[in-house]
Parts: structure tokens; sequence; C-alpha cells
């Protein structure tokens, strides 16, 4: 017999599939977090192009819960250096901060729990690859992470974000720290009175949720160097490493 507690919750979730629910599951899991109320966590996954296809409300997307989680993610990173680091000064801090909550580690963190297969999309997005799409995949952490703090209060988020953020955040702050070889190259070639880099996509290889970018750095309109990573970004940041080796191991590269 059911107990009066699973009736309340089936009824609840009458409207939402067994496969949705289940999808939800699975994400807990990956998250290492149980809801109470499973509305909260469905809400999160909500993107506007989903709740204009299903005429749900402009407030039933995720994207009040997104505006809350960056608040929350920001304070309980604030704190953790603040205790970790102490003898960092104000303006440190504000730095590494800046890191550990910038849309390039979000969409590294969504994307290791695998959190574009569980956005709900409108079909169309969803075919021109919004699930893994930067700036979907960053709102719908934040507000997975908002979702968190209002089912189970500063103590599971701050919970969920140390396990998933913060555990290596000393190596994910020197990685980040030391790895801006974009703007190191665009100093270096602008010193020598040269047109800045560009970059042009020469390859993109793999499925959509795991797709390796093949990036080349041109200067002087000459390829100088290749970068490969699983974003764009990251293989840019690749192909002027390479670029500053090369040109650091010749002299007469400026001649």
């Amino acid at each position: 017999m059911l107990t009066k507690l699973l009736k309340k919750f089936l009824n609840k979730n009458r409207s939402y599939s067994k496969e949705l629910l289940k999808s939800v599951g699975e994400l807990e899991t990956r998250l290492g977090y149980s809801f109470k109320e499973k509305n909260l966590l469905i809400q999160a996954l909500k993107h506007r192009s989903y709740i204009s296809v299903k005429s749900e409300e402009r407030n039933s997307s995720n994207e009040r819960l997104e505006f809350l989680g960056d608040s929350v993610l920001s304070f309980l990173v604030s704190k953790h250096l603040y205790k970790s680091f102490s003898d960092q000064p104000e303006g440190e801090l504000s730095k590494m901060r800046s890191i550990l909550v910038s849309g390039d580690n979000l969409c590294g963190i969504a994307r290791k729990l695998n959190l574009g297969k569980y956005i709900l999309v409108s079909e169309y997005e969803d075919r021109s690859g919004g699930r893994e799409k930067d700036s979907i995949l960053e709102d719908c952490m934040e507000a997975v992470i908002g979702a968190v703090y209002l089912d189970g209060g500063v103590i599971k988020a701050q919970k969920m974000i140390k396990d998933i953020f913060l555990d290596n955040c000393e190596t994910v702050l020197s990685e980040k720290k030391n790895s801006n070889y974009k703007s190191e190259l665009l100093e270096l070639v602008q010193s020598h009175g040269i047109e800045p880099p560009t970059y042009e996509i020469a390859k993109e290889e793999g499925p959509e949720h795991d797709k390796i970018f093949t990036v080349n750095v041109i200067i002087k309109g000459k390829i100088i160097a290749e970068g490969k990573a699983n974003s764009k970004k990251r293989a840019e940041q690749v192909a002027s490493s390479n670029a500053l080796n090369r040109i650091n191991s010749d002299k007469k590269f400026f001649r």
C-alpha cells in the first residue's frame, strides 16, 4: 500500500513522464544530491525554448533559478576562498573567484556532469546543438545550484559546490592563471608591430556531446601552429601556447 508521502509525490508529479523522472534521478546521482521537490530540479532544466513550445508561463523556465544560483555560487565560492587562502589580499581573492565562477569553468563542470543530456529544450534547439552550447550549459548549471539551495538550504548547496567546484580548485586556479597564452601571444606579436593573430577552426571531430576542435593560429598570413581541445576556446589557448613555443625557439621569426 502506498504511503501518504508517496501518493503526494505521485500526484504532484503526475504530469511528468516516467522517462523524465528517470532522467532526473540519474542527474541527482551525478550531482550527489536527492531533491525533496523534484519540480525544482525539473524547472532548473527548462530552457526558455522548451516552455515556449509547451505554452508554459515565462517564469516556469530556469531563468529565475539561474539568477539565484549565480549569487549563491559567488557567495559560497567567496566564503571558501576567504577561509582557505587567509594570506591572500582582496584583489587576489577576487581574481580567484572570477576564475572559479567563470562561464568557462561552469561549462567544463557541466560537461563533466553530462548536464546537456538532461536539459529540456525545444526540438529545434536540440537539432541546432543547443544542449552543448556554452551559454545554455552555463545558465543551466547556475539554475541547478539555485534549485539545490532552495530545496536543501545553504548547507546542502555548499556541500554540492564543494564536491563539484572546489575539491580541485587549487589545480584549476593554477592552470587558469598560467594558461592565458592567447593574450601573451597577442602582446608579443603587437610589440613587434605585427597585426594580431587570427584563429580558424580547421576540423571538428566526434559526436555533438564530445567534440574535439582543431584550431589554427595564423600570423602574417601563415599558419604558425595548431591546437586541439574539447572546446574552441581551449583549442585556441593550446594553439597559442604552441605558437609561443615555436616563436621562442626561432630567433629570426620576427625578422
